[in-house]
């Protein structure tokens, strides 16, 4: 699109923030990312070429919801829960003990109404920046959903947090999800999100989803997620870590999507003592294309920051695994370590595990490992000779290679869950 053409989006903009009751400053951001879309380039993914997806395609922010079928209320459990279809909240929980606490669990207009100063802290001004790339900018502009998180100073929640997002497989309209989450100093918990795609349809989409964790002062944040977008859905996640002293934030992400994905998985380790540990998983099939951007930028003395980075590949599915750990100067007694590892199941799959180190300081750690070939035909060899078929032995050893973000999710149910969305993408 041309900067005239966004232009024309200028008054549905305006329009849609005064419909969600958006305080000024929202706004001003939204009309400011929507004049720079154009003139910004799109995120350099190494080896994937993203040029051609329609990304920035804009679709009407309103969207008609028919709830029924949508999900089976008696299936809610006790933890603190949020469920969005489209653009509209069907669902908050958030036991009484938590509130009279100070955790706030809403929806992210909500939050902008009643929880301003918040929310302005940390909305696209510490971790993901409205004006990095295209894609930064057209998420800023038409944002039309998500999530707010946020857990006072000393506030330990025990029961998960857990966030589902679900997507009409029938509807066009962008699917543009923000998620907030603000973790006050010496804070404690876990958070889980399910992006997935329900219904029936063969229209195309796109989504463009950017989630911000902030973690202040000794803050400890456990991140789940598991992405189940459809075969139609092209999508660009961003998903990023602001770590301050002494906190950290360990995620946990399998990659699920069904259609073509570019996604960037982030840690900015920017106090001493700070600390990321990111375990994902991906399985391409078809003709899927993904690129996933994995970085740990440490900026100060004593962090620490690891990737582990597993992939599957099937049929004609291309997946590119890129790991970036970046000492800056200054940032001595630091640790980078990263691992990626692509398993391919075809003749006609393409895999790429890149990784990369850049070291601007002395007196630091780090080391990578990187491998792409197929299933070990010893490990075949042995487990047929105990009597399993083929196909049994070589799901098993799949089973194995992608179990280390598995064992990484706090919550049992949810391992089951995403053993069983890995299960059904092999089949």
């Amino acid at each position: 699109m041309t900067t005239n053409e966004f232009t024309n989006y200028l008054g549905e903009i305006k329009a849609y923030s005064v419909s969600q009751g958006e305080p000024s400053w929202m706004l001003d951001l939204r009309q400011a990312a929507l004049a720079k879309i154009t003139e910004l380039p799109l995120p350099d993914i190494e080896r994937v070429k993203i040029d051609r997806w329609d990304l920035t395609k804009v679709v009407d922010f309103d969207e008609t919801v028919d709830f029924e079928g949508v999900y089976s209320f008696d299936q809610v459990k006790e933890n603190p829960l949020l469920i969005q279809h489209g653009n509209i909240t069907i669902a908050e929980q958030m036991p009484m003990s938590l509130i009279e606490q100070g955790v706030i669990f809403t929806d992210i207009f909500t939050a902008m109404q009643e929880h301003e100063a918040l929310v302005k802290e940390a909305y696209m001004q510490l971790a993901v920046k409205a004006d990095e790339d295209k894609l930064t900018a057209f998420h800023a502009a038409f944002m039309s959903g998500g999530m707010f998180l946020y857990v006072p100073k000393n506030v330990v929640v025990e029961e998960p947090f857990e966030a589902l997002y679900l997507q009409n497989a029938a509807s066009t309209t962008n699917f543009v999800k923000h998620v907030l989450i603000l973790a006050d100093e010496n804070s404690q918990f876990n958070y889980l999100e399910r992006f997935q795609t329900i219904g029936e349809g063969d229209v195309k989409s796109t989504a463009n989803i950017v989630v911000e964790v902030i973690a202040k002062q000794g803050a400890k944040v456990k991140f789940s997620a598991i992405d189940q977008l459809g075969e139609n859905v092209t999508a660009y996640m961003n998903r990023r870590g602001h770590i301050m002293r002494d906190a950290s934030v360990d995620w946990a992400i399998g990659v699920m999507n069904e259609a073509n994905i570019v996604a960037d998985f982030d840690s900015d380790l920017v106090g001493e003592g700070s600390h990321s540990e990111v375990k994902a998983v991906a399985i391409s099939s078809g003709k899927q294309v993904q690129g996933i951007d994995t970085r740990v930028t440490n900026m100060a003395p004593h962090s620490v920051g690891h990737i582990l980075q597993h992939g599957v590949i099937r049929d004609r599915g291309t997946l590119t695994f890129n790991g970036i750990g970046h000492i800056l100067k200054g940032a001595k007694g630091s640790d980078a370590q990263q691992e990626s590892r692509v398993l391919m199941l075809s003749d006609q799959a393409r895999g790429d595990a890149n990784p990369i180190l850049l070291i601007d300081e002395n007196e630091v750690t780090a080391g990578h490992a990187a491998s792409v070939g197929r299933v070990d035909p010893e490990e075949m060899y042995y487990l047929m000779s105990r009597g399993l078929r083929k196909t049994e032995a070589e799901r098993l050893v799949i089973r194995g290679f992608l179990g280390s973000v598995l064992t990484a999710i706090p919550v049992k149910e949810v391992q089951k869950e995403l053993a069983e969305v890995i299960e059904r993408k092999l089949s």
